[in-house]
């Protein structure tokens, strides 16, 4: 499995340039199968979960053809089976993504119960309930969730919660049914734009895509020939953010949109960061103490939660007392007690963490135990003073594309070491 190794107090300066969005890839793969021939996807993270989905197409009898590390041509024409192999996909959460395109492509699908990260159960509920209004029929049974329709109809469906999960899978199983597929209070992600986008470019005809309300008119036939370029990691580019404004460092973010940014940037400026933006880049310098700030995590465009982790860190260098609400994942505070091995003064009581500071981080062995908490742990470690040993790095390897590399580039002194 393997270990990072840190040893801490070095500012990071210079440029990280960030990988293709992991959440937008791992919708876009699934949404392939749903092409009748041919398409090109570049700027494709090289990460776990991808690497995953990508044998799952293979599996299902895609044709998976790589140029480079990131770019990537899938022909779906002869994709066979709408049953997803479960030991592939059992550990990834994406895996759901699997079930709107094969029930779009097929009118029945088999796929494994979501994994991924470890931090509170994930409900497929809305899902089910969009699933059943288009006239599937659901069965949960053996780790398995199981769709079957005769025929998939276009139906108005209001999401109970602000969903990303239900808002994308709704949408592939929308995009080939018959009539109008409405989906209200929707959830507005770039990825989900990013989703459509690809969609709309094979003859979809997915309209309001980015606000509450998406209307999906179902066609019966996704050309092949186009290609596609996924749009930049926003909680990656988060996490370099996060990592310069920690360390004391000075770091140009490139290849990246700003106003996916927007949440993030003007909290780290609230906290008397440096923040400059540029058109597709973003710097972050810091050279004064770090203010006390209140996070609430939201739907966006508010802050989003696979930032909360590694914000978390920031707060515990900063002067004062600060919050973090978590509103999206409440259980997503598992973290606080690798943190506090640091030396880190966090309470934790229910969906609310107060975080005390400034406090001088120690190094120590801790564990990545889920994705987020990975990068958190690993910023902690880049800030402390002595030797960080972080295990169970497979959550980091899930979403980050050379995450050693990239902090080694700007000056980190870290090591990944095998087993």
């Amino acid at each position: 499995m393997g270990r990072i190794v840190i040893h801490g107090r070095k500012a990071l300066q210079g440029d990280v340039y960030i990988s293709g969005a992991k959440n937008a890839a791992v919708a876009v793969l699934p949404a392939a199968l749903l092409i009748d021939g041919k398409c090109r996807i570049e700027n494709l993270p090289d990460i776990r979960d991808t690497k995953i989905l990508e044998d799952t197409l293979t599996q299902l009898g895609a044709t998976v053809t790589f140029e480079d590390r990131n770019t990537v041509q899938i022909d779906s024409s002869a994709v066979n089976s709408y049953i997803a192999p479960y030991e592939m996909i059992k550990s990834m959460r994406a895996s759901y993504y699997l079930l709107g395109a094969l029930l779009g492509r097929f009118g029945k699908a088999e796929v494994a119960l979501p994994g991924g990260c470890d931090f509170g159960y994930r409900p497929m509920d809305q899902h089910i309930k969009g699933f059943e209004a288009m006239g599937a029929n659901v069965v949960v049974e053996h780790g398995m969730i199981k769709l079957s329709a005769e025929k998939l109809v276009g139906s108005q469906i209001y999401l109970d919660v602000v969903s990303v999960g239900a808002t994308i899978n709704l949408m592939l199983a929308a995009v080939k049914a018959e009539g109008i597929t409405t989906i209200e209070n929707a959830a507005k992600e770039p990825h989900i734009v990013d989703t459509a986008n690809f969609l709309n470019a094979a003859g979809a005809n997915i309209k309001g895509a980015g606000t509450d309300v998406i209307k999906i008119k179902g066609v019966s036939h996704l050309k092949g020939g186009q290609t596609h370029s996924i749009i930049p990691d926003m909680v990656e580019a988060g996490t370099y953010m996060i990592a310069a404004a920690a360390t004391e460092g000075d770091v140009i973010v490139r290849n990246v949109i700003p106003k996916h940014m927007e949440s993030m940037s003007a909290k780290l400026q609230e906290m008397n960061i440096d923040v400059i933006e540029g058109e597709d880049w973003i710097r972050v310098k810091r050279d004064n103490p770090i203010q006390k700030a209140n996070i609430k995590t939201l739907p966006y465009p508010g802050f989003p939660t696979d930032l909360h982790p590694m914000t978390t860190v920031l707060l515990c260098l900063a002067t004062g007392s600060s919050t973090v609400t978590e509103s999206i994942w409440p259980t997503r505070f598992q973290y606080a007690d690798e943190l506090k091995r640091m030396g880190a003064k966090i309470r934790v009581e229910g969906n609310l963490a107060v975080v005390d500071g400034p406090v001088s981080l120690t190094g120590s062995e801790v564990n990545a135990i889920d994705l987020r908490a990975g990068a958190a742990v690993v910023i902690a470690g880049l800030t402390a003073a002595g030797t960080t040993v972080v295990h169970n790095i497979k959550y980091i390897d899930r979403g980050y594309e050379d995450f050693v590399g990239k902090l080694q580039q700007l000056g980190a002194d870290i090591t990944r070491m095998e087993d």
